[in-house]
């Protein structure tokens, strides 16, 4: 059992490699990956329900003892990233179908990636799940109001049916995983430890599914996606680290704000886009391309915060 949890660790933590590694599988082959596109919605619903397995009530100490940088790096997540997404969407006059792409994922909450890159970045953990659940919690409103409030102008967007959506993909399964682990907290813990190997397996194949759906379109759109995933994410960490800096937080929950506002859970804004935007097949590319990126940047930001807590 210990065997097979290391190797679960070890897998789980070389998520960017394997991330990228399968997406230039899933563009050389995309027939051998088209079929995960189907099951997207569940591979996330999955990730959800092991994200709530693996919460404690001690994770919620944040909440209580903590409410001023939880509060505020909850209002940061979901008013630094759609901001930016809108402005670089008018800025750079992207087509409707990257711009709704783009908007959809500055517009979602925060994801579980954020809490493992915050812990390599010697952050604030209990403070990155705490933003984590609570801007989880608040997304089945303001994703879809903010959706609608910045992307109407692009395409018609259905608040109720997103809001639905939100709710059945991450609300249920993480208050499944809760329950459960309340009802049977022993028999958790013995599985739990292989939770983000199957979280990290559902990311890979969400990623090498929309990237098999648009491989024939990367090359034309694919490097002008990625600049605007890299300045919107780059910046989204930078803003919420000089903002955390000047409300005065400790460094540790500098690292945990900047890294939560930064990193997206773009595996819901693939899905999303996937369900509600299919007439606007390239909406689904911002969040592929965010998916493996933020990965590798969050690990290069997680270095050098981590050399900054050792000098200090």
């Amino acid at each position: 059992m210990n065997t097979l949890a290391r190797l679960s660790a070890m897998i789980s933590g070389q998520i960017g490699p394997l991330i990228l590694i399968f997406s230039l599988a899933a563009f050389l082959m995309p027939g051998a990956f088209i079929w995960t596109v189907s099951y997207t919605a569940a591979f996330l619903a999955v990730i959800m329900f092991g994200m709530g397995l693996t919460i404690r009530a001690e994770d919620f100490k944040a909440v209580i003892t903590s409410p001023k940088p939880l509060l505020f790096g909850c209002a940061a997540q979901f008013t630094i990233m759609p901001a930016l997404a809108w402005l670089l969407a008018h800025v750079l006059g992207l087509p409707a179908d990257i711009a709704v792409g783009i908007i959809l994922v500055g517009c979602c909450p925060g994801g579980t990636s954020s809490n493992v890159i915050t812990y390599l970045a010697k952050g604030d953990v209990a403070l990155s799940v705490g933003m984590t659940i609570v801007s989880t919690l608040a997304a089945p409103l303001m994703t879809p109001l903010l959706v609608y409030w910045l992307a109407g102008s692009w395409v018609e967007v259905s608040f109720w049916a997103m809001m639905l959506s939100v709710v059945k993909i991450v609300v249920v399964p993480v208050l499944g995983g809760l329950v459960l682990r309340r009802l049977a907290e022993r028999a958790v813990d013995k599985v739990a430890a292989f939770c983000p190997l199957v979280s990290t397996a559902g990311i890979v194949l969400i990623v090498s599914g929309i990237i098999a759906a648009n491989a024939g379109k990367i090359l034309d759109c694919g490097p002008a996606v990625m600049m605007v995933v890299v300045v919107h994410s780059a910046a989204g960490i930078l803003i919420g680290l000089a903002a955390s800096r000047i409300l005065g937080l400790s460094p540790e929950r500098q690292t945990a704000v900047s890294i939560e506002v930064g990193l997206q859970n773009s595996g819901l804004a693939v899905a999303l886009a996937a369900v509600h935007f299919a007439a606007n097949p390239l909406a689904t590319l911002p969040g592929a391309i965010w998916s493996a990126w933020q990965v590798v940047m969050g690990g290069f930001y997680a270095g050098w915060r981590r050399r900054c807590s050792t000098r200090d």
